[in-house]
């Protein structure tokens, strides 16, 4: 299976996993059009679209990636959201309501949605489950995350900001704190890793990384260096094979 980033960051988040004959898309926070293109135009092998809540950065292209025959699922919390915007959506057949820590399959693919901390309504991280690449954690935004997690084979995680760099900017107070409490930085990533089992993980993506608040190789080294496992930047463009 193959991990293909198309956008990672408040510009835009969507990210793809490719399989031989089935494909699942995570977040749809760019134009629809630019999600069809990553697609290569073909949607015969899409059999869902995961969105973890309603910011428009991760859900751009929800309602039209439903009337393009794409079903998409996420909590009732996010659509609750987006009825205040698309009232039509609320009753499409295509849209799935899931809830934390309850499982569901979609094709091959077996998802357990969990709950993360963030200014959303109804936030989710998910651990994903193929054959072709064993199992895939996915959290973003979120600036704690009170869950471990064992046999991950690959880790999608946000390392938005460090506070290091942070305390060097001059930003209002209230954004600096918005930052803070729906974020992860690197120090939370650091901590989470270490508590987290990692006997059989193959590679660290980090991901919905800050334009000002990061350092994208500052970032790699130290997590590489402390988990001693391959660690990418989910750059626009990035794909990589994700083995079982």
């Amino acid at each position: 299976m193959k991990l293909k980033v198309l956008g990672s960051g408040s510009s835009g988040n969507c990210y793809i996993l490719e399989g031989e004959k089935e494909t699942l898309i995570i977040e749809c926070g760019l134009p629809y059009k630019t999600i069809l293109k990553g697609l290569n135009f073909d949607l015969s092998n899409v059999v869902g679209c995961l969105v973890s809540h309603e910011h428009k950065d991760h859900s751009k292209a929800l309602k039209d990636m439903l009337y393009n025959g794409i079903g998409i699922y996420t909590s009732l919390g996010t659509i609750q959201e987006f009825l205040k915007e698309y009232k039509a959506i609320e009753i499409h057949h295509r849209l799935n309501f899931i809830k934390s820590e309850e499982q569901f399959k979609v094709g091959g693919f077996t998802i357990l949605p969990f709950a993360t901390e963030h200014d959303a309504a109804e936030p989710l991280g998910f651990l994903i489950q193929h054959k072709e690449m064993g199992k895939l954690l996915f959290i973003t935004d979120s600036y704690y995350c009170k869950y471990k997690f064992k046999g991950l084979d690959h880790i999608l995680i946000e390392c938005n900001y460090s506070n290091e760099i942070l305390k060097t900017r001059e930003l209002p107070k209230t954004l600096k704190g918005r930052i803070i409490k729906s974020h992860f930085s690197l120090e939370n990533v650091k901590d989470f890793l270490k508590a987290t089992d990692l006997s059989q993980v193959k590679d660290i993506t980090l991901i919905h990384l800050s334009d000002r608040n990061s350092n994208a190789k500052e970032f790699k080294g130290e997590v590489e260096r402390l988990t001693g496992k391959p660690t990418y930047i989910a750059d626009k463009g990035l794909e990589i094979e994700m083995e079982g």
